[in-house]
């Protein structure tokens, strides 16, 4: 295991989740959840658990994002901010 490559992942995992946490647009915060999981399946990767990673990609930052992305498209907003 290379430890630089870890603390760098959780670095940028990190900053994602403050991130999906500030942003107030819903399809940015969805961008970066998809983001996020996608870090998620580089460290389970790199600690050797690659089917694990396999389905985090698949599942996580694959099927998840891309169906919160057609909620946020279907639903409509009932004021403007």
């Amino acid at each position: 295991m290379i430890w630089q490559f870890d603390i760098i992942i959780l670095l940028f995992l990190i900053v994602a989740a403050i991130i999906a946490l500030q942003v107030k647009d819903l399809l940015a915060a969805t961008m970066v959840l998809g983001i996020y999981s996608f870090l998620i399946c580089l460290l389970w990767a790199e600690m050797g658990a690659v089917d694990v990673a396999f389905t985090e990609a698949a599942v996580g930052a694959g099927v998840s994002t891309v169906i919160m992305i057609a909620t946020v498209y279907a639903t409509a907003r009932q004021s403007k901010d």
